[in-house]
């Protein structure tokens, strides 16, 4: 399944949506993914009569767990299994400009188009009041409205590693944009994309989707490292919700514990006085 030992699958895709108010649409990819080591490539056009910094909200590249249900990121479901690759045209967080300039240092604050990327394990929600910060794993600014040469983007995953690079300048030239050691994703989930247009007028055009399977050697130790997961998860991730909590010992478990250390250490201490007896008698015998 997945494409496997075909080295390239190209999913054709027909542009959409057509920049009519607040159409929230999305493509599926039917076919889960059983590939390990995988690249993505997008081909993709934003283009809309907006002004520079009005436009839709963006669009979405997913691979999740479920076939995409409609929602609220980007046109799909909220605490989503999975990796979202969000291209995100209109700054949310900037309707409150004050707020902004309060929460964050010049060198912090955005300029949008902005990718960004995220991990959930089921419990992480996406802020869109802050246009997804909370939960990013790292991002870049992409101008990429209205312009007149193809516009790319690759994610690839490879040895836990997640990476997505953007060709967008015309050069035919990969730049990176994000680079997070330590993904662990696991197989058989599926592609999709999902759009929405927000408040304003704009175009999502998806050209091309294009996976390919990618043949990647591994040491022994790598083998072992990169054993297949049941949970997306992120390696030394500090995210709420990322990491299960540790559960409260019980005041039976805590008890148990007490007992039998105890039992334990009378068992060392009658053990003991039974050797030190025994060496006693010896001595005894060699003296006389």
């Amino acid at each position: 399944g997945g494409c496997g030992g075909t080295g390239y699958c190209g999913f054709p895709v027909v542009p959409w949506p057509s920049g009519h108010l607040n159409f929230i649409g999305s493509f599926l990819v039917l076919q889960p993914c059983y590939l390990r080591d995988w690249e993505m490539q997008v081909h993709f056009k934003i283009h809309g009569q907006g002004k520079k910094n009005l436009n839709g909200d963006g669009f979405a590249i997913w691979y999740t767990k479920d076939r995409m249900q409609p929602g609220p990121v980007f046109g799909s479901k909220d605490n989503f299994l999975g990796l979202g690759v969000f291209v995100d045209t209109y700054p949310n967080e900037e309707k409150q400009q004050e707020a902004q300039k309060r929460r964050y240092s010049p060198g912090n604050q955005r300029v949008f188009p902005y990718i960004s990327a995220m991990v959930n394990n089921g419990s992480l929600t996406y802020d869109h009041d802050r246009d997804g910060r909370p939960t990013e794993l790292g991002g870049c600014t992409a101008m990429v409205r209205n312009l007149n040469h193809d516009t790319f983007l690759v994610i690839r995953y490879v040895k836990r590693r997640l990476t997505v690079m953007i060709d967008i300048d015309g050069k035919h030239e990969w730049r990176d944009c994000i680079d997070v050691p330590g993904v662990r994703l696991p197989r058989g989930y599926y592609f999709g994309t999902s759009s929405v247009t927000g408040d304003l007028s704009d175009n999502h055009d998806i050209i091309s989707l294009k996976l390919y399977q990618l043949t990647v050697e591994r040491t022994p130790e790598e083998e072992k490292r990169d054993r297949e997961v049941f949970l997306p998860v992120v390696d030394n991730l500090k995210l709420p919700g990322m990491e299960a909590p540790l559960e409260p010992m019980s005041g039976l478990a805590l008890f148990l514990i007490v007992f039998f250390s105890l039992v334990a250490v009378v068992f060392a201490i009658v053990i003991g006085v039974i050797v030190y007896n025994k060496w006693q008698e010896q001595s005894r015998k060699h003296f006389y």
